[in-house]
């Protein structure tokens, strides 16, 4: 058992989402009903397969919320969980400013979710499973600092540090 936080989505994110989507499926469309190009295999393959594969795919690896136990921190996903094991946790604080200024490295930033790696000046690089970044807690490790967005970052916090003392 454990304490559940929600993930909620800000507007930027719905916004985001609901365009990148209705493009991928546009293109989609496209590649389904226009022209001779029907039958190749690389204008289905580009038009077709891969924007309904990154759709896909993105809604997978959104982020629904968070569970926390004892020693372990799930990102709850569509379909599965990400576990971080909180044994080795330094420290951690909400910082509604954590994610300014931020470059993605490699990652989703803006469709069902910003996940991914990140760098700015403040964190260093750093992971996101974030749908909200006004509402970021950030959680720092020997090896890693992670950034969440929970529906409660104060009550998040208090959660993770309780945790720690155990």
């Amino acid at each position: 058992m454990g304490m559940v936080f929600n993930a909620p989505w800000d507007k930027s994110l719905i916004f985001s989402t609901i365009l990148f989507s209705a493009i991928l499926l546009g293109i989609a469309l496209i590649g389904v009903l226009v022209g001779e190009e029907r039958s190749n295999f690389l204008w289905l393959l580009a038009m077709v397969v891969l924007p309904l594969v990154i759709l896909i795919a993105s809604a997978l690896f959104g982020v629904r919320g968070y569970k926390l136990t004892n020693n372990a921190l799930y990102i709850q996903r569509f379909g599965w969980n990400s576990r971080i094991p909180l044994t080795q946790l330094i420290d951690a604080e909400s910082n509604p400013h954590a994610m300014d200024n931020s470059l993605r490295t490699w990652g989703n930033g803006g469709l069902f979710g910003i996940t991914g790696w990140f760098r700015n000046d403040r964190l260093g690089s750093y992971q996101a499973y974030a749908t909200d970044p006004l509402r970021s807690v950030v959680l720092r490790f020997p090896q890693r600092t992670i950034v969440l967005t929970p529906d409660n970052p104060e009550q998040f916090v208090r959660a993770v540090l309780a945790r720690q003392m155990m």
